[in-house]
């Protein structure tokens, strides 16, 4: 099998959790990194032993090198950069949220199909063994349809206008943040709801700094979803079913354990991950790249729209504009 040569665009906190996990892949390389900042670059590729640093984006969209590019700039920049990267040929791996919109998002996905070239965006939770696990148990039908859903991701964040999480101009706020992960896990499990309130308090730099949503479904099914900078809260999932209830363990989002409950027993389901859980996105990525696919047979482009007009839908609901 092909080695598959990774590059990394935008050389934060989480491109240094994607280069960890990347160890963690067979087959795959991390070839590559780029930032606007050159010592910001070498600074990285030494800290994780790459050979190829870059001073600008641009020309590791050009490095002939480069089969899969991994863009982890904040969400500002998305749109542009996927875009670029497509024009030159290169996979991409965009982190979420995919755009800051669903306009945009139909642009990138539309240049994907129309030069078949690999696109996803990286919802790394969907890909981890604990989510996966939650799916089949759901699916089999073994504990009855789902009745409601509880889930919230919260810390708190020192504010400052100047930084990303609290900066409108880079897709600041709770809401595409970390809001996101509460509202990807209500669409896996029970898809588009019929109905979707939300509010939300909003700091002074116009972003909000926790939302409060509410989808209904049919048959009184509902999901509560809670994102914060303002408070740290449990970070879990509770999935009620008609004959059992199942605990997504703090954090939801990241390798975890997972207990259900049913007929007054509880089972807690361990996984072993050894990594920080960043391979699996990556893993699969490599692997339909290698089957020479264009999209992923997991968390398709489909998957990727209906998460962005939820979040659009959201957004509407709270009167936050971008």
């Amino acid at each position: 099998m092909k080695k598959i040569k990774w590059g990394i665009i935008g050389l934060g906190k989480i491109a240094g959790k994607f280069a960890e996990g990347l160890t963690h892949v067979n087959n795959a390389e991390l070839y590559g990194v780029a930032s606007r900042n050159m010592k910001k670059a070498e600074d990285f590729s030494k800290e994780y032993e790459i050979n190829v640093a870059y001073g600008s984006y641009e020309s590791l969209m050009k490095d002939k090198q480069v089969d899969v590019v991994y863009i982890a700039t904040p969400h500002s920049f998305h749109y542009e950069l996927t875009l670029q990267c497509i024009e030159h040929g290169k996979a991409v791996l965009c982190e979420k949220p995919f755009a800051m919109n669903v306009e945009q998002a139909k642009e990138m996905i539309a240049l994907s199909r129309e030069k078949k070239v690999f696109l996803m965006e990286a919802l790394w939770t969907r890909f981890l063994p604990h989510f996966q696990y939650v799916l089949k148990k759901i699916n089999s039908g073994e504990y009855g349809n789902v009745t409601s859903i509880k889930a919230d991701f919260g810390f708190p964040a020192e504010f400052d206008k100047t930084k990303r999480l609290f900066n409108k101009t880079l897709g600041g706020g709770s809401l595409l943040d970390i809001g996101i992960y509460p509202i990807f896990l209500a669409y896996a499990i029970l898809g588009m709801p019929e109905d979707i309130q939300a509010k939300a308090l909003f700091t002074e730099t116009g972003v909000d700094s926790e939302c409060d949503i509410l989808f209904k479904y049919p048959d009184n099914t509902n999901a509560i979803l809670f994102s914060s900078f303002t408070e740290k809260t449990n970070t879990t999932a509770e999935i009620i079913l008609e004959k059992a209830s199942i605990l997504i363990n703090s954090r939801f989002h990241e390798p975890t354990s997972v207990a259900i409950i049913s007929n007054g027993n509880e089972e807690i389901m361990e996984f072993g991950v050894k990594s920080n859980g960043y391979n699996f996105e990556a893993e699969h990525v490599s692997e339909m790249l290698q089957k020479g696919k264009t999209e992923s047979e997991i968390w398709s482009l489909n998957n990727t729209l209906d998460l962005m007009h939820l979040l659009d839908a959201v957004r509407k609901e709270i009167g936050l504009e971008y």
